[in-house]
């Protein structure tokens, strides 16, 4: 367990990292004792700075929602991160790969909430029951340390790693699609890079959004209606260079589309 003065202290290193483009060493090498809680306070320290400032929460993330990223890390649940309002980057728009250390794509099944949701309760059924839409999703992740060297404890502090989102136009109701069997091709360049299914996320990306809900209850956080919530890559993450252009398509769910400049 870490002190408050070094939370703050840690926090303010990522935050400069970010705003710089200059990574700093992995939080879990020079602090051996740094535990989850003090993760998610760091990561707390940011998010409250940034709305201070003025920035909005559009929703969460969820991370390491597949079992081959838990044994890696050592972990058996996930973690998330916030969306904020300025994190989002749009298809028409291509994004500076210079503004980012080491950025990734990754494809997701977005979820826009139609209702908020229970907190400590959620179960799969309030999930469906309040969700509005599927969306096609990119989230665009990356590491405010050096070279993607990254501990959970890295990763959580690091706001789940997170870096901006982009929802493709179409729009699916929970009733006309089995969300656990939404196949996903991720082309780069034209070229197709990553392929994989919705039940990659937990076996049901569902589970991953009850399970936020249930998580960021302890934080005194809802998940509400209008939030956009990613639960978690149907594939691999892969590698974003300056020029790329990645299309995601989605069995069912149309695509999205996010370029690089």
């Amino acid at each position: 367990m870490l002190s408050d003065a070094v939370r703050i202290e840690l926090a303010a290193e990522l935050a400069k990292a970010e705003a710089d483009r200059i990574a700093v060493a992995p939080l879990v090498a020079r602090h051996p004792d740094i535990d989850v809680v003090d993760a998610y306070e760091i990561q707390l320290i940011n998010i409250r700075r940034r709305l201070d400032a003025g920035a909005r929460v559009v929703g969460h993330k969820v991370g390491l929602s597949s079992a081959a990223m838990q044994h890696m890390m050592g972990v058996d649940e996930p973690d998330y991160g916030h969306l904020l309002a300025e994190m989002e980057v749009f298809e028409d728009v291509p994004v500076p790969a210079g503004n980012y250390l080491y950025p990734r794509v990754e494809v997701e099944v977005g979820f826009v909430l139609g209702a908020d949701l229970p907190g400590e309760d959620c179960t799969e059924a309030d999930v469906l029951a309040a969700t509005d839409a599927y969306a096609p999703a990119i989230e665009l992740i990356d590491s405010r340390i050096t070279d993607w060297k990254i501990g959970l404890c890295d990763t959580i502090s690091d706001n789940a790693s997170s870096a901006g989102f982009v929802l493709g136009p179409q729009r699916v109701a929970p009733a006309d699609i089995d969300v656990k069997a939404i196949d996903a091709v991720l082309a780069r360049n034209g070229e197709v890079v990553a392929e994989g299914r919705s039940d990659a996320v937990l076996g049901d990306p569902v589970i991953a959004v009850a399970w936020l809900a249930r998580k960021v209850a302890s934080f005194g956080v809802r998940l509400k209606k209008g939030d956009i919530v990613l639960p978690g890559s149907c594939t691999r993450a892969i590698d974003a260079r300056p020029g790329d252009a990645f299309r995601a398509d989605f069995a069912g769910l149309g695509s999205v589309r996010l370029n690089f400049s």
